[in-house]
């Protein structure tokens, strides 16, 4: 009897499904994050370097 009574009153396990539980929810966060800055960031360098390729093809143009 002690040991089901020690079975049921072990929290060992209860506490590493808690902790992987809040790991997975921070890993879904980060993902969402990294992929909303990721789509951002290309679109901003993507601005950027059309701007360089406008600007330096009218600096071209400037030197003939």
């Amino acid at each position: 009897m002690t040991t089901m009574a020690r079975f049921f009153k072990d929290e060992s396990g209860a506490t590493a499904i808690e902790y992987g539980l809040i790991a997975a929810l921070i890993s879904v966060g980060i993902i969402a994050a990294a992929t909303t800055l990721g789509d951002g960031l290309g679109n901003l360098f993507n601005g950027l370097g059309g701007k360089m390729n406008t600007a330096a093809g009218e600096l071209g143009t400037a030197e003939e």
